[in-house]
């Protein structure tokens, strides 16, 4: 796509970002005080943002519109200031001016969905603590029992079409499975809009979100918040089917070797009620299912 062309279809990723953010931040947020009159906009406005960076408001119109793409480093980081972004999204922004600025995209490498044979031993040893491997955009390419059957119904869908965010948004049983449904799907959303900022041309990328905007209004509220934090450890509490509820710690971490990989592993300290349910859901997981599947997706 030419810059023409994404002016044209509303912006550059950049300029849709800077939109986005300056709608969040008020003026008293800002340090500036409220001026006679009614605001059109509870966020700033692009002269206030333009005066709070330095720059004058012509050349952050153009940002905005993306008729201009080449912001120098310092340009970027006092919009990152007055904007009040964290470390994470100053550098989502870094990487949409970096973007911005090509004059043409890099080829589209097709993503690996192999998972080697030592990480799959790696998911077994961690039985009966519920594990699985990701790739970017969250399509479930390993696991062990536990890990597919934490997502109840998740082992319904062929294996093709599992994908943590799909699931949260799409499955029957995907809303009433999370505790705190919205507040659990931010950080997926935003590891998605994260992965936009640096490939946003990506074929599976515009796959999932495309249809994830197309079927899902909650997903495209979400994704219109241009949130880029995602979340690697913490605690995520379940209302699971087969097991009750239950709260889990986990820890997501990169898998060196295979970009955009990530192994997700769920953890319980051994007696108590919620080390138990993990015990039940590994054992369930031999039982006979009542949808035949393939022998290649019965466990990894």
């Amino acid at each position: 796509m030419t810059r023409e062309q994404r002016t044209a279809a509303g912006g550059t990723g950049l300029g849709r970002f800077l939109s986005a953010r300056r709608a969040r931040v008020t003026p008293a947020e800002a340090g500036l005080t409220a001026g006679p009159g009614l605001r059109r906009t509870p966020g700033l406005r692009r002269e206030e943002l333009a005066t709070l960076a330095g720059i004058s408001i012509d050349y952050y119109t153009r940002l905005e519109r993306g008729k201009e793409t080449r912001p120098s480093p310092s340009v970027v980081d006092a919009l990152a200031r007055a904007l009040l972004l964290d470390d994470a999204e100053h550098e989502h922004l870094r990487s949409l001016a970096a973007h911005a600025a090509r004059t043409a995209p890099d080829p589209p490498v097709a993503p690996s969905r192999y998972v080697r044979p030592g990480v799959r031993l790696l998911l077994e040893s961690l039985r009966p603590n519920p594990a699985y491997v990701v790739s970017r955009t969250n399509d479930l390419l390993a696991w062990n029992p536990g890990g597919l059957r934490l997502f109840a119904g998740m082992e319904d869908w062929p294996a093709k079409q599992r994908n943590i965010a799909r699931y949260a948004f799409l499955h029957p049983a995907g809303r009433d499975l999370f505790h705190d449904w919205e507040h659990q799907l931010r950080g997926c959303v935003a590891r998605l809009r994260a992965l936009a900022g640096t490939d946003p041309d990506a074929p599976d990328l515009a796959q999932l979100v495309g249809e994830l905007l197309l079927k899902s209004p909650e997903f495209a509220r979400m994704w219109e918040r241009h949130d880029v934090k995602g979340r690697t450890h913490g605690r995520k509490t379940y209302h699971h089917p087969e097991v009750g509820d239950l709260t889990l710690g986990y820890q997501s971490m990169q898998l060196e070797g295979t970009p955009g990989h990530r192994l997700v592993t769920y953890f319980a300290e051994p007696g108590t009620p919620e080390h138990d349910a993990i015990v039940l859901l590994d054992m369930a997981a031999h039982e006979p299912s009542s949808t035949p599947r393939a022998p290649e997706e019965q466990r990894y």
